[in-house]
């Protein structure tokens, strides 16, 4: 935490407060700025918009509404990096001052400097530093950051409910709605109590929003550690932080989303290698959207990660000729979420049951997941 002495505090009312700064829990109606300006991932910082945008306008809120970003609006969000595919690209800068001009980078409202954009995107908004955002307590006023409140890291996995680990080629590829599908599934069909956490990303609140609609008891996101975006870093102790944080609820499964693809720059990778996690995973779900996608992950999971998959889904089973590709050429079953995510769910229970006795009530004593010969 920052200790530099603190100039008295300006104070002004947000019109609107990302969700990236949830974990702070600032007040809406005003908040304390700063001059001094700590350029560093997490920190809170209040910027104005400098110009109205037609497209990749809005940002969540911490209520969970979307609100279109205008013009002179005044937003909270939270310094981070962002290396997005389908998306803007950026870093946090190492000095920052009042009146300089960073970006919104996501709809999370993660700001910082644009490096890269998505031509389909137009520019990333651009905004005005106002100052950065205070935590006002008592006693003291310190500046507010989202490590502050962070679940603390775990450098072991010594135990854990069985998991179910969703990932996928890449970004928008269906993860979510998969993990929905079966976290729904296994809770109102199965009757089975399912906590659930989005494990890599960039700060968006609304994935595991979606995962609580549908039925998961808890929920927990890498914002929850302290961490604005999985961007090269080591995830392995937060991610087991999160499952050893959900845990403590004694849950029979555990659903984890991974964000992005397992190949690029979140950290999925790390986490689908890491040995700890390995063990007490029974089953992988896994998203794609061609079938040059489909086959890399059925040779990836062999070959990098030693495991099979469970199923596939996503836009690559949209109709049958994915899906007879899939099962046919690959012999691993292929199921669309959204259409039938009731087939997709029973797969995934069927592997539970036979991996982890889960036709019983909690958890048993778990084995190694059976991994797969060399092909």
């Amino acid at each position: 935490m920052n200790t530099k002495t603190l100039s008295p505090a300006r104070h002004l009312q947000p019109d609107k407060i990302a969700s990236s700064t949830a974990p702070c829990e600032l007040p809406p109606a005003r908040v304390a700025l700063s001059d001094y300006v700590v350029a560093e991932e997490g920190y809170c910082l209040a910027v104005r918009a400098l110009a109205d945008k037609e497209t990749y306008n809005e940002v969540e809120c911490t209520d969970g509404s979307f609100r279109c970003i205008r013009k002179g609006d005044v937003l909270v969000g939270v310094l981070g990096e962002r290396q997005a595919l389908k998306g803007y690209s950026g870093r946090v800068p190492r000095t920052i001052h009042t009146g300089d001009t960073l970006n919104v980078l996501n709809l999370g409202g993660i700001i910082g400097r644009c490096t890269s954009h998505l031509p389909e995107l137009g520019e990333a908004l651009p905004v005005e530093v106002l100052g950065a955002v205070l935590s006002e307590n008592e006693d003291r006023r310190c500046h507010a950051r989202i490590q502050d409140h962070a679940v603390e890291p775990a450098y072991t996995l010594a135990d854990s409910a069985p998991l179910v680990v969703v990932s996928g080629t890449a970004m928008d590829t269906g993860k979510t709605s998969a993990a929905c599908q079966i976290i729904e599934g296994l809770t109102e069909g199965r009757g089975l109590d399912v906590a659930a956490a989005k494990l890599t990303g960039a700060a968006l609140q609304r994935d595991v929003r979606g995962m609580r609609e549908h039925g998961a008891s808890a929920c927990a996101t890498f914002t929850d550690a302290g961490i604005v975006a999985s961007t090269n870093k080591k995830m392995g102790p937060h991610a087991k932080g999160l499952i050893e944080h959900l845990n403590a609820g004694d849950p029979d499964l555990i659903v984890l989303e991974m964000g992005d693809g397992f190949i690029g720059y979140y950290g999925v990778d790390e986490l689908l290698r890491d040995k700890e996690l390995q063990r007490f995973t029974r089953a992988h779900v896994v998203t794609a959207t061609d079938l040059a996608g489909a086959w890399a992950a059925d040779e990836t999971f062999h070959e990098r990660y030693r495991s099979s998959i469970t199923v596939m889904t996503g836009p690559i089973t949209d109709n049958a000729v994915g899906r007879q590709y899939i099962q046919n050429e690959l012999g691993v079953p292929a199921v669309n979420a959204l259409q039938d995510g009731e087939t997709l769910t029973d797969i995934v229970a069927e592997t539970l049951d036979e991996e982890a006795g889960l036709r019983s009530p909690r958890r048993t004593t778990l084995r190694p997941l059976q991994m797969v010969a060399d092909k």
